[in-house]
């Protein structure tokens, strides 16, 4: 495949930048002006629980203090309600029924890829950009390819499978072909005020907050028991909702003998507010499906070989896979495969789409 990087007549081009108040958008925003793009900064408010600590304000100035120092013009946008109803809710539902729901792959869909670019477009912007590490390649067919980011510690491509071709033609991905160590660099270099400012941790709009502490404000979430394959009673848990497959932490084993090994989650039971376990590899790799049914699935472009492989985790490990007619299949038992969870395709570094896991089939 013979690709180039996205042409641009950067000439009165219009860029709308989704400045969170980090370094990778600060520096997303620094390249395009410096390539020649007429830039402008965008806060975007979400949604955000009351019994949070309030940092969003924080977080919007120093957007505005990049944008000031850049010399472009700030806009705030406030999608607090688009937020709650897109990401949100459908995160707390999925929860509620036992599910592995993805949030920051919502949030990319509806709200950064979704109406951040409807009322940019309106605004007259001809682009939006981001700082992902991924990178938005234009092939000599003219169909665009989501490639990885260079740097494979950073590589969001995972997150971005939702992405369709008509997003990726005014989508710009300004810090994908950098590692973070360069971005950094750069961050120096153009003298951003936020340069030294740590990485946001954990999920999109909770940051460090874990579920322990945001869930039970709209589940209701009481411990249980930890069986083992057996059904015998070895423990205790906080409560099953908590848990995905393959999970090794979190919860107590109370009957255990110096030959245990590390127990990890094989499966559970919403209902009966029980998660099953086991420490015998074996039996883990007995447990573990080779097939699954997918659903809403999206193909950013089509594969060009069958030769697949697939991630079912952000930084997992990409397993060979073949896919037809909705089902997923591999020639090795996937661990840690949980229902609602994101399944993202790769052919070689092009992310080529993905969809979410419905069914377990064997």
């Amino acid at each position: 495949m013979n690709t180039k990087q996205t042409s641009r007549d950067t000439s009165n081009k219009k860029v709308f930048v989704g400045l969170s108040g980090g370094v990778d958008s600060a520096v997303t925003a620094a390249l395009l002006l410096r390539e020649g793009f007429d830039v402008t900064g965008v806060f975007i408010k979400v949604w955000s629980p009351e019994f949070l600590p309030c940092t969003w304000r924080d977080e919007r100035r120093d957007a505005m203090r990049v944008a000031a120092h850049l010399g472009i013009p700030f806009l705030f946008f406030d999608f607090e309600k688009e937020y709650k109803e897109g990401v949100a809710d459908y995160m707390i539902e999925g929860y509620k029924i036992g599910l592995t729901p993805n949030p920051d792959v919502m949030c990319n869909r509806e709200i950064k890829f979704g109406i951040f670019w409807k009322k940019s477009k309106q605004m007259g912007a001809d682009f939006i950009a981001t700082g992902h590490y991924a990178q938005n390649i234009e092939a000599s067919d003219n169909i665009f390819h989501l490639l990885e980011g260079k740097d494979s510690e950073k590589d969001q491509s995972y997150f971005l499978w939702t992405l369709r071709q008509d997003d990726l033609k005014h989508v710009l991905f300004p810090v994908g072909h950098l590692d973070k160590s360069e971005v950094r660099k750069l961050a120096k270099q153009f003298g951003l005020p936020v340069s030294d400012k740590k990485d946001s941790q954990g999920i999109c709009f909770l940051g460090d907050v874990s579920l322990e502490e945001f869930l039970p404000h709209f589940i209701d979430i009481v411990p249980g028991d930890v069986l083992d394959t057996k059904n015998n009673k070895i423990g205790t848990h906080k409560g099953a909702a908590y848990y995905t497959l393959g999970e090794r932490h979190g919860f107590t084993i109370t009957k255990k003998t110096p030959e245990d090994g590390a127990f990890y989650v094989v499966s559970k039971d919403i209902k009966k507010n029980t998660i099953t376990v086991s420490d015998d590899e074996a039996e883990i790799v007995n447990m573990s499906p080779k097939k699954i049914k997918i659903k809403n699935i999206n193909w950013i472009t089509q594969p060009n070989n069958l030769k697949l492989t697939a991630r079912i985790r952000y930084r997992g490990e990409k397993i060979p896979v073949s896919i037809v007619n909705g089902v997923a299949e591999w020639t090795i038992p996937m661990r840690g495969v949980s229902l609602g969870q994101s399944i993202v395709f790769y052919d070689g570094e092009i992310c080529v789409g993905g969809g979410v896991v419905e069914k377990i089939l064997s």
